[in-house]
């Protein structure tokens, strides 16, 4: 049976052991399936907030305003539940890698995989890297404990994957 933990090590004041199975719970995750679109809209971001003001008001003033509803929570949980269980999940890398403390004159970051296959990324690209963890609602089992992700999305269809290892170099 796979191990579901990875590493980073190399020149860092810590390493780390990480299990990514517990990160279902934690805030900063993020939902891959949306994730790097959003990423890539983020420049039309005020044109799209003020889009959504205007269609807002155009709403109020044909149809009326909605009164609040109090007692819509319970459709609200049950919806977060039914994301949970059926999302597709990863985590950025950043607060890791600096918890890591790598030292003075890293420039690059080794990742390798559960075969032995070593990628070389910068530590800028590795700092802006998304690790996934989840796959429509069930742990990485097949080609896990994780994928990497290039925080621009460009290999959003083929992420490294059966990650075990951060190098720091």
């Amino acid at each position: 049976m796979q191990e579901f933990v990875f590493f980073i090590e190399g020149e860092v004041g810590h390493p780390l052991t990480i299990d990514p199975t517990v990160w279902i719970f934690d805030e900063r995750k993020v939902d891959l399936d949306t994730y790097f679109e959003e990423i890539k809209t983020k420049d039309d971001e005020e044109t799209a907030y003020k889009k959504a003001i205007s269609a807002q008001w155009d709403k109020e003033i044909t149809e009326g305003s909605a009164p609040p509803r109090p007692n819509s929570n319970g459709n609200e949980i049950r919806y977060e539940k039914q994301k949970l269980i059926n999302g597709s999940f990863g985590m950025p890398l950043k607060p890791f890698l600096v918890n890591a403390e790598p030292l003075k004159g890293v420039t690059n970051v080794e990742i390798t995989e559960e075969n032995g296959t070593k990628h070389v990324v910068s530590l800028s690209d590795a700092l802006s890297g998304i690790v996934g963890f989840s796959h429509k609602g069930q742990p990485l089992r097949e080609d896990g404990p994780i994928h990497f992700y290039f925080g621009d999305g460009s290999n959003q269809t083929s992420p490294i994957t059966n990650v075990c290892k951060f190098t720091l170099q």
